[in-house]
């Protein structure tokens, strides 16, 4: 990644999404819907699912954090190959 683009450092984006039933939105910068969209196809799930699957972990947690910090905690925890979630 060339840190000299502008394009890592554009405002996030909020994007509407179903789960569990419900429609939620998401704000999420550019750079995180990128790579849920690659964790999700590496997965052969759709977005939706895996964010499901974020969040029913998320809820699980002694202080469950936003959704919004729950994925990008997750998708960094999966980029350093520490998820075994959705394996």
């Amino acid at each position: 990644m060339d840190l000299d683009t502008d394009d890592i450092f554009h405002p996030p984006l909020k994007r509407s999404i179903t789960i569990a039933g419900h429609q939620t939105s998401i704000t999420l910068e550019p750079l995180f819907w990128d790579m849920l969209r690659d964790a999700a196809e590496k997965r052969n799930l759709p977005i939706n699912a895996l964010v499901a699957q974020i969040d029913v972990h998320r809820l699980d947690a002694e202080e469950p954090p936003g959704l919004a910090t729950a994925i990008r905690l997750w998708l960094t925890h999966d980029l350093l190959g520490k998820s075994a979630q959705a394996d």
